[in-house]
C-alpha cells in the first residue's frame, strides 16, 4: 500500500521526522499538564482523599438542612470505599452537620457539601430554589461560604414541581 509522503526517500525522512516531533510535543504537553493539575489538586480539599499526616490548621462546622419540594431530603448511602482510619476534609453527617477541615483557611461552600453528598442539583429549578443562612436568604445561592456555627437551610424546588403526573394515585385499586 502506498502511504502519502512515503514514496520518495527524501519525503519519507521529512514525514517521519515530522511525526516524531509531533509525538514528542504531544507527550511533553500531556506530562506537563498532568503534573500541573496534580499540583493544583493537592492544594484543594475537594480532591484530597485523607487528611492523615497533614498539619491541620483550619476547622469550620455548621448545620445544613436540605428540603426538596418542602420535604426533608434523605442523603443516599455513599458507595465510595473510604478506609476506616481516613479523616476526610469535608464531612456531611446524617444529622445535618457539615464539617470542613484543611491545612489553612479555605472558603468551603454549601454547594461543595451538596456535591459531595450526591445531591441532584441538575434536577432542581435554581430560580425558585433558595439557601438561607441563619434565616436570612443568601444572595450567593450554593456558593454561600460556610461560617463556623451557622445554620443553613436549603430549599430546593424540582424542575417539574406542580406538573401533572400520569401515574395513578397511591390509593388507586383495580
Amino acid at each position: 500500500m502506498f502511504w502519502p509522503g512515503m514514496g520518495d526517500p527524501s519525503k519519507r525522512k521529512k514525514t517521519i521526522k515530522f511525526l516524531a516531533i509531533s509525538a514528542a510535543v504531544g507527550i511533553a504537553v500531556v506530562l506537563i499538564s498532568t503534573t500541573a493539575i496534580s499540583q493544583i489538586k493537592s492544594q484543594d480539599p475537594l480532591y484530597h482523599k485523607c487528611l492523615n499526616g497533614l498539619n491541620i490548621q483550619y476547622h469550620v462546622s455548621a448545620s445544613l438542612e436540605v428540603l426538596v419540594d418542602g420535604k426533608k431530603w434523605i442523603r443516599p448511602i455513599s458507595t465510595m470505599a473510604i478506609p476506616a482510619n481516613c479523616q476526610r476534609s469535608m464531612v456531611f453527617t446524617d444529622d445535618g452537620t457539615i464539617t470542613g477541615t484543611w491545612v489553612n483557611e479555605y472558603p468551603f461552600e454549601v454547594g461543595q457539601f451538596l456535591w459531595l453528598s450526591g445531591f441532584p442539583l441538575r434536577d432542581m429549578d435554581e430560580i425558585k430554589s433558595k439557601i438561607y443562612e441563619n434565616d436570612a436568604e443568601s444572595s450567593q445561592f450554593i456558593h454561600a461560604i460556610v461560617h463556623d456555627g451557622s445554620h443553613y437551610r436549603a430549599e430546593f424546588v424540582t424542575k417539574n414541581a406542580g406538573a401533572p403526573t400520569f401515574t395513578p394515585p397511591s390509593n388507586y385499586t383495580k
